[in-house]
């Protein structure tokens, strides 16, 4: 790390840690008094229901008591249906009544849904599977209390939470009780909670705007000083690309050159040779060695070979007929290998272009149909060459099963062609594009400026 942004970070640091030690603090105590007013006030809100609870229950029991006190042993018909029919008249609110069940689970009255009546609800769950029938049940005979449960509520026909109060009547083998829901605490404390919410997130938005400024101001003088010195490093990194991609055409075409003239012609003159003393031993009439065939046989393939290689480093067409011709004889070379079909398209005048372009454009027409050939099983391929007042440009696509780009990308061991496709483009002073997904094919094309 350089001298001047050290500076810049030693000075932006203690004010960023600052700021947020701070910001940590006073969101802490501000969340810590969020939750005790939450607390306060749910404790408050249940408290004023359960007392209400107990007053309406309370009412009941004693509108009942002249009923249930005369009753002994098995109580009549009559007696019970007039209890129903009182505690159904105790009405408070739409969504404000009493409900009657018998022991085992068989719902007497329900006012607001009256379809119920008469139904076994005895294995009724909610929504996070608890027995609510059972729990308000098992409450009941325990002396009666409160019960939180899930239910419908009549004036939303939503299900909510619900706080109902319910008490035991042994001798009519009756659970009595009421409820009121929760929905409208709910909704007030999820207000009170926004409430909070917005004033953290305020002093938080005030805190982070200090330090958003002063690390702005650092680092806009930071930035003023180091524009020139980064203009010039990337300039110079540009520089080194373009060097080594000359210095490795360069030795590319030597190591062809060496392959043509040296090793090519040494091949060639052993090739003459052997053939020479095959043809004398034949018209003497003497036998030829069984070998001599077969090392001339190996003897034409490792020509064969050497002439490729010495091809595919640096191919004579690109320096005596230009990049269209290249591109041809490439796209000619690709299907003759039992490649793809290639079709290769040029529109525009393509002789003008440097030399360094033209090595540019060729390799990466030469990489794209090297993935082709490894990856992509198409059955066709388009070379297409069009230059213009607006620059050069070369793309290469495919009919292939394609490839998942993002994931290529993210991967240091795979892409590496397509690394050193955008490396030689931008080393020119061009872009590469890649478009390709699974199954759709992939393009490959280099954008140059004129």
């Amino acid at each position: 790390m350089r001298l001047r942004a050290k500076l810049i970070l030693l000075a932006a640091l203690p004010l960023v840690l600052s700021l947020a030690l701070i910001a940590v603090a006073v969101r802490h105590q501000e969340r810590a008094l969020a939750a005790r007013e939450h607390a306060l006030v749910e404790q408050a809100y249940m408290a004023a229901r359960e007392a209400e609870l107990r007053h309406y229950v309370d009412l009941a029991r004693g509108a009942l008591a002249p009923l249930y006190d005369r009753s002994d042993g098995d109580p009549d018909a009559a007696t019970l249906a007039q209890a129903l029919k009182l505690l159904a008249a105790l009405d408070y609110g739409r969504d404000g009544y009493f409900f009657v069940y018998d022991l085992d689970g068989r719902s007497l009255m329900h006012p607001r849904q009256p379809e119920l009546v008469g139904a076994d609800l005895w294995d009724l769950r909610d929504d996070h599977g608890v027995p609510t029938i059972q729990h308000l049940i098992a409450k009941a005979r325990a002396g009666g209390g409160f019960v939180r449960y899930q239910w419908v509520k009549p004036s939303t026909a939503q299900r909510v939470d619900k706080l109902g109060y319910v008490i035991a009547l042994p001798k009519w083998g009756w659970m009595v009780g009421t409820g009121l829901y929760l929905d409208d605490i709910d909704a007030t404390l999820q207000t009170l909670d926004r409430q909070v919410a917005a004033h953290i997130e305020g002093t938080m938005w005030w805190i982070a705007g200090l330090a958003a400024l002063g690390v702005a101001f650092i680092s806009a003088s930071g930035l003023w000083l180091n524009v020139s010195e980064q203009r010039a490093a990337d300039a110079k990194l540009r520089l080194l690309a373009h060097q080594v991609v000359r210095s490795q055409e360069d030795e590319r075409a030597h190591l062809a050159r060496e392959l043509h003239d040296g090793t090519s012609q040494t091949l060639v003159s052993a090739k003459l040779l052997i053939e020479s003393a095959v043809d004398g031993l034949e018209r003497r009439g003497g036998d030829v060695p069984a070998g001599l065939p077969t090392a001339l046989l190996r003897l034409n393939d490792a020509l064969a070979e050497v002439r490729g290689l010495s091809h595919r480093l640096r191919p004579a067409m690109l320096d005596t007929l230009g990049l269209p011709a290249a591109l041809e004889q490439l796209g000619r070379e690709f299907g003759e290998a039992g490649g793809a079909r290639v079709e290769v398209a040029v529109d525009g005048d393509a002789d003008g272009l440097s030399d360094d372009v033209k090595t540019v454009l060729f390799r990466v027409a030469q990489e794209a149909l090297t993935n082709v050939a490894k990856h992509a099983a198409a059955r066709s391929v388009r070379i297409g060459l069009q230059t213009d007042v607006e620059g050069v440009r070369l793309a290469v696509s495919d009919d292939g099963r394609g490839f998942d780009l993002d994931a290529v990308q993210r991967d240091p061991r795979r892409g590496i062609g397509l690394r050193n496709m955008r490396e030689r483009v931008e080393a020119v002073g061009g872009v590469l594009v890649l478009l390709s997904s699974p199954g759709d094919g992939a393009l490959v094309e280099a954008r140059l400026p004129p």
